[in-house]
């Protein structure tokens, strides 16, 4: 009979520390490490974890990475080494440059997770990349079994890498652990179970929603969850970068801004530098952390997964961690929104028919 693992969770929000620690687990892998993210560079964070990942295949740990082809841009021959000795490599659903370039090739695999021996889980925001070190993030790294079912998630993904699957086929079963829930998303316009699951939570909240989001483009099923909450008495906050790395969805959040302000929501704006933490809490009870923005792109067109749950140590981890966060931001200033010049405004609007694809 295996023996019962007790749940061990801690949240990253600085990628060096938690470069490091998955770093530190791979190293000690003895059966298995499997990887999936957006983005993997070839500079000098993605070399320590190709180099890594290539040691553990000498040793005979089987390695399957799985990277979205979009995201993702390496030199030839780059995973070699790593091939050469077992390992697996896959890009998700390589680009079709003369066909179907807003449709297929706008489904991307946006998920970042890393499952280790059926015993070490990571999922989050970050990519592996030298430009996260001095982003803001939000990873959770998770010791327990719940890695079984992480494990099934990637390996459902890394068999249809480079199959186009209709949301109609996609039937994933529910992934529960505990009082947690793994929920994937598929490219959809209509089941967007992240979407769902969050404005249900934010329809049921009682006390306090928090977001933290890099880029913000909320739909109008999240504007009204979000305005009604705040409406009943619940404080509501969005916390994003004051200048994301894309600049272009700066300027389009701007239009949705204000109604928000006015309807009881409160928006601030991390000032350091970007901000790319994705997660929610609601009433300090139930936190989600995983790899979609609040924002169209993320729920409509990509693959997402997030994780769902109620512990109470990763809910004051969680805590502390937007608390730190608001020490570093400015609040919305609703009087200076109303006299933004009309160039702003003029752009918001050339803007709103691309909401979907930024």
């Amino acid at each position: 009979m295996p023996a019962i693992i007790t749940p061990e969770y801690k949240l990253y929000d600085d990628p060096m520390r938690f470069y490091n620690a998955m770093l530190n687990d791979i190293e000690k892998a003895e059966n298995y490490i499997f990887l999936e993210t957006y983005r993997f560079n070839n500079d000098s964070i993605g070399i320590k974890f190709r180099d890594a990942l290539t040691k553990k295949s000498k040793q005979g740990v089987h390695i399957k990475v799985l990277m979205d082809s979009w995201g993702t841009s390496l030199p030839s021959g780059f995973f070699s080494e790593l091939e050469q000795n077992g390992g697996e490599v896959r890009y998700f659903q390589k680009l079709k440059l003369f066909w179907d370039f807003f449709t297929k090739n706008h489904r991307r695999n946006h998920r970042k997770l890393l499952i280790i021996d059926d015993i070490i889980s990571y999922i989050g925001s970050a990519n592996l990349t030298d430009y996260s070190l001095n982003w803001r993030e939000c990873m959770l790294r998770i010791r327990s079994d719940i890695a079984v079912l992480f494990k099934k998630a990637f390996l459902q993904h890394f068999e249809i890498y480079n199959k186009y699957v209709p949301e109609k086929l996609f039937t994933f079963n529910k992934l529960t652990h505990a009082d947690s829930e793994i929920i994937r998303d598929v490219p959809s316009l209509t089941k967007q179970r992240i979407r769902k699951r969050y404005v249900e939570l934010i329809k049921t909240s009682y006390k306090e929603v928090i977001i933290e989001t890099p880029y913000f483009l909320p739909s109008f099923f999240v504007r009204k969850a979000l305005s009604d909450a705040a409406k009943r008495g619940v404080v509501v906050k969005v916390i994003m970068p004051k200048h994301s790395d894309v600049g272009l969805i700066d300027v389009l959040r701007n239009r949705f801004l204000g109604t928000l302000a006015k309807n009881g929501v409160k928006l601030f704006f991390y000032i350091p530098h970007n901000l790319h933490a994705k997660l929610l809490m609601v009433d300090k009870e139930v936190f989600s952390i995983g790899s979609p923005n609040f924002d169209y792109r993320s729920f409509r067109f990509q693959h997402e997964i997030v994780i769902v749950g109620r512990d109470k140590n990763v809910v004051e981890q969680i805590d502390a961690h937007i608390a730190e966060t608001l020490q570093y931001s400015e609040e919305f200033n609703y009087d200076r929104w109303q006299k933004r010049s009309g160039v702003q405004k003029f752009f918001e609007w050339m803007l709103l028919p691309f909401r979907h694809l930024l």
